[in-house]
């Protein structure tokens, strides 16, 4: 069975995508530690980091490493937070998020669905997409 990421991968569920090319996808979370918080998804459902092809974790890690700096550039924090958990989608992720401090690596103190603001979810994806345009990251690879 497809997971939820595969399905927001495929189009069949909805997403705010900030990065997106043939094997690696960024949109993001809707249950938010902090407007701007992404999961970059490999788009190959593989459910444990580990068991991912080396190249394929690394382009990973380029991806969410550039989506961090766009998140630091654009969000005016201090860092971005970078986060595997995996336990409540089995599909690898990897969470980075506007971070001032260590609570947003709880993911327990994220905004539920229904305490998120859509025009804000909106704002901070074209915050990131302008970010990553800045770095010279096309968004639509």
């Amino acid at each position: 069975m497809a997971s939820v990421f595969s399905k927001i991968i495929a189009g069949e569920l909805p997403g705010r995508f900030v990065y997106r090319d043939e094997t690696v996808a960024a949109f993001l979370t809707i249950e938010p530690v902090a407007y701007g918080h992404t999961l970059v998804v490999p788009v190959e459902e593989v459910d444990r980091w580990t068991d991912l092809d080396p190249a394929l974790w690394a382009h990973l890690n380029e991806v969410a490493q550039h989506v961090g700096a766009a998140i630091v550039d654009r969000f005016d924090c201090p860092r971005a937070g970078y986060l595997i958990a995996g336990f409540e989608v089995p599909h690898t992720h990897i969470h980075v998020f506007p971070a001032a401090d260590m609570s947003g690596y709880n993911l327990a103190n994220a905004l539920g669905m229904a305490e998120t603001d859509p025009a804000q979810m909106d704002a901070a994806a074209a915050a990131i997409r302008a970010g990553l345009k800045a770095r010279g990251v096309d968004p639509a690879e």
